[in-house]
C-alpha cells in the first residue's frame, strides 16, 4: 500500500508567525515599488547623465575644431605668400591635432550625416596638404581655396551635435515623463492591492477573535450550553479549549448548584409543612384559646413560615427549570381571582404596616401556567412589600392589551425605586440589591429572576419602568394565548 506523502503547510500556526507573515506580504508590493522606482530613476539619473557628458564633448569638439581650422587656414595663406619649409611642417603639426580631433569627434554617438561630414572633413584636410606640399602656386591657391569648404563643415558639425543634444533631450524628457506615469499608476494599482491584503489578514484573524469575544460574553452571561470552537492560529485555538474548559467546568458547577438547592428545599418542605399546621392549629385554637398576646405571636410564626415557603418554591422552580425538568401546564386562568388570591397572601404584612392597596384588576381570562403565574405575581408583589415604607402604597393593575393581543401586568410602589447601578443586574440568579425596609427574612435573590425566566418560557417580557410610579415598576406583558 503506497503512502501518499502530506507536504508541510507553509501557513504559520502560531499568531506571532501570521502577524509577521502578514506584515511581510503587505510589505512585499511596497518593496518592490521602492525598487521599481530606483532602478528607474538610476535609468533616468545614467541617461541625463550621458546626455550632459556627450553634450559637454561635442562642443568642446566643435570649438576645437573651429579654431583648428582658422589656425590651418592662417598658416596655408601665409605659406602661399611666403613657402618655407618651417611653415609647411607647422601646417602639417596643425592638420595632425585637427585629424586627432576629428577621430575623437568621431567616437561620440552620433548620425551618419555627422560621420559623413567628418569623413570629407578628413580627406579634404589630406588634400590642401597634397596641394601645399606640391610646391606649384597653382595647386597652393586651389589648397587654400579648399578651406572655405572645410570651415563650412566645420561650422556644420557645430550644428549637427546641437541638434543631436536636442533631440537626446527631448527624448529624456519623453522618458522621465513616462517614467512619472508607470510609477503613478504602479503607486495607484499599489493602494487597492495593499488594502485588500490587509482585509484579508484582518478578517482571518478577527474570525477567531471574534469566536473568543463570542465564547467569554456567552460564559459571562451564563449561556453554557454550547461548546466553544475557535479556528485559527494554535495559540488561540488553545486559548479556545481553555474556555471550553471552563464552559464544561461552569457547567457543572451550576448543576451540582442546582441538584444542592433542590435536594436542600425538598428537605425544608417536610418540617416546614409541620411548622405551618401547628401555627394553623393553634390560631384555630385546637389547643385551647390564646390570648391576643399569643394568637399575635403565632400570626407571626405563620407569616414567616410562608414567607419561608415561597422562598423555596421559589429555589425549586428556579432548580428544576434551569435543569430542564419542568414545562409549562397550559390551561384557561382568570386573572382577577388569581391576583386576589396572590394579594391575600400578604395581607398580615400589608396590615401590619399600613399599607394602601390599589388593586385593579379586569376579569381577562388567558392560556397560562397557572402554577408559575402564582409565582409570578407572588415574586412582584412580595418584592413591593418589601421595599414600600410604612403607610405606603402598592399599586396592582392587570389590564387587555389588543395590539399586540395580550394581557398587562403592573405592579408598583412607593419605595425607594432601583437605584441605577443595580438595574442591569435586578433580573440576574442570586443578586441582591439593597436591604429591603423592614424585611424580616432576607430574600435570595432569584424571585426577580424567576419572574424573568417564567414570563419568557410563556413569551411575554417584563421590565422596568420609570415615570409613572415613584418608587419600583415592573410591568409584565403575556399573550393571551400560548402559541402551539
Amino acid at each position: 500500500m503506497r503512502q501518499m506523502l502530506r507536504l508541510p503547510s507553509l501557513r504559520p500556526r502560531s499568531l506571532s508567525g501570521l502577524i509577521l507573515l502578514g506584515f511581510a506580504v503587505v510589505a512585499l508590493p511596497l518593496l518592490v515599488a521602492i525598487v521599481s522606482a530606483a532602478i528607474e530613476m538610476r535609468s533616468l539619473a545614467t541617461a541625463s547623465e550621458r546626455l550632459v557628458l556627450n553634450g559637454v564633448a561635442a562642443t568642446q569638439y566643435t570649438q576645437a575644431l573651429v579654431r583648428q581650422v582658422a589656425s590651418l587656414e592662417r598658416t596655408a595663406r601665409l605659406y602661399q605668400i611666403i613657402p618655407r619649409p618651417a611653415l609647411l611642417d607647422t601646417f602639417n603639426q596643425n592638420r595632425a591635432l585637427l585629424l586627432s580631433t576629428l577621430d575623437g569627434f568621431d567616437r561620440l554617438p552620433g548620425d551618419p550625416e555627422r560621420a559623413q561630414v567628418i569623413e570629407r572633413m578628413r580627406v579634404m584636410a589630406l588634400s590642401i596638404s597634397e596641394g601645399l606640399g606640391a610646391g606649384a602656386p597653382t595647386n597652393v591657391a586651389a589648397a587654400v581655396k579648399q578651406f572655405t569648404q572645410l570651415s563650412k563643415d566645420a561650422g556644420r558639425l557645430s550644428n549637427l551635435a546641437g541638434a543631436q543634444t536636442d533631440r537626446e533631450l527631448k527624448l529624456l524628457q519623453s522618458e522621465t515623463e513616462q517614467t512619472r506615469r508607470r510609477l503613478f499608476w504602479q503607486a495607484a494599482a499599489l493602494v487597492p492591492v495593499t488594502l485588500v491584503m490587509i482585509l484579508l489578514f484582518a478578517v482571518f484573524l478577527a474570525r477567531p477573535i471574534n469566536q473568543i469575544d463570542a465564547a467569554i460574553g456567552n460564559i459571562g452571561h451564563g449561556r453554557l450550553s454550547g461548546p466553544v470552537i475557535v479556528r485559527g492560529p494554535t495559540d488561540l485555538e488553545a486559548l479556545g479549549r481553555q474556555l471550553e474548559w471552563l464552559r464544561v467546568r461552569l457547567t457543572e458547577i451550576a448543576e451540582e448548584r442546582n441538584r444542592f438547592l433542590r435536594h436542600m428545599s425538598h428537605e425544608l418542605k417536610t418540617p416546614l409543612a409541620n411548622l405551618r399546621e401547628g401555627t394553623e392549629l393553634l390560631l384555630e385554637g385546637a389547643v385551647g384559646s390564646l390570648g391576643p398576646e399569643q394568637r399575635e405571636v403565632a400570626g407571626i410564626l405563620r407569616d414567616n413560615s410562608l414567607r419561608l415557603q415561597r422562598l423555596i418554591e421559589n429555589l425549586l422552580s428556579y432548580s428544576e427549570w434551569q435543569a430542564n425538568q419542568a414545562a409549562l401546564e397550559v390551561s384557561e386562568i382568570r386573572l382577577q381571582p388569581l391576583a386576589k388570591a396572590a394579594v391575600d397572601t400578604y395581607q398580615l404584612p400589608i396590615n401590619a404596616h399600613r399599607l394602601q392597596l390599589d388593586f385593579r384588576v379586569d376579569d381577562i381570562t388567558v392560556q397560562a401556567d397557572r402554577a408559575k403565574l402564582r409565582l409570578i405575581l407572588d415574586n412582584l408583589i412580595s418584592n413591593a412589600v418589601k421595599f414600600t415604607p410604612d403607610g405606603g402604597t402598592i399599586t396592582v393593575r392587570v389590564r387587555a392589551e389588543s395590539d399586540p393581543d395580550g394581557v398587562v401586568i403592573d405592579v408598583a410602589d412607593t419605595g425607594p425605586g432601583v437605584p441605577k447601578e443595580e438595574r442591569g443586574r435586578i433580573f440576574d440568579a442570586f443578586y441582591q440589591g439593597a436591604t429591603p425596609h423592614g424585611g424580616l427574612v432576607r430574600g435570595t435573590g432569584i424571585g426577580l429572576s424567576v419572574v424573568q425566566e417564567f414570563v419568557n418560557a410563556h413569551g411575554g417580557t417584563v421590565q422596568l419602568v420609570d415615570g409613572e410610579f415613584p418608587g419600583a415598576h415592573f410591568r409584565v406583558w403575556l399573550p393571551a394565548r400560548l402559541a402551539a
